[in-house]
């Protein structure tokens, strides 16, 4: 849903792995990938939900956002940095208008109903606002 689900996620959260027990948090690792190239690229946006869908070969990053998009999605990206979170809702909302067609295809395998989708982006979405007004 997004590098959401996003690639959805692919990114924002296309970076996590959990660092120390006290942490909880996503890794950072992977948090200056070049968002960019790969969602203009329909190409690459096809093989990354390929990949999720598990039927294609995932490179690394995509490896650790397929583990870890199921829990990002059910806590609302709470163990997700800030530029995670952003990256999210960029992965997210890009998806949605340009690939239209590949969203649906990761929402029907991570969120048939589209409520985890929903929550996640308003959740984010105010811990993006409320780190802004600071």
């Amino acid at each position: 849903m997004m590098r959401l689900l996003l690639l959805v996620l692919l990114v924002a959260l296309g970076t996590v792995t959990v660092q120390g027990a006290d942490e909880r948090r996503y890794t950072t690792r992977y948090d200056n990938i070049d968002l960019e190239r790969i969602l203009s690229s329909r190409r690459l946006v096809t093989n990354y939900v390929e990949c999720l869908l598990g039927r294609k070969r995932c490179p690394p990053e995509a490896v650790e956002l397929k583990r870890v998009l199921p829990d990002a999605l059910a806590t609302q990206c709470a163990k997700c940095s800030p530029q995670q979170r952003e990256m999210a809702i960029k992965v997210i909302r890009r998806l949605q208008s340009e690939y239209p067609d590949l969203w649906r295809i990761l929402l029907q395998q991570f969120d048939p109903s589209g409520e985890k989708v929903k929550r996640f982006e308003q959740a984010v979405k105010r811990r993006i606002d409320a780190k802004r007004a600071k």
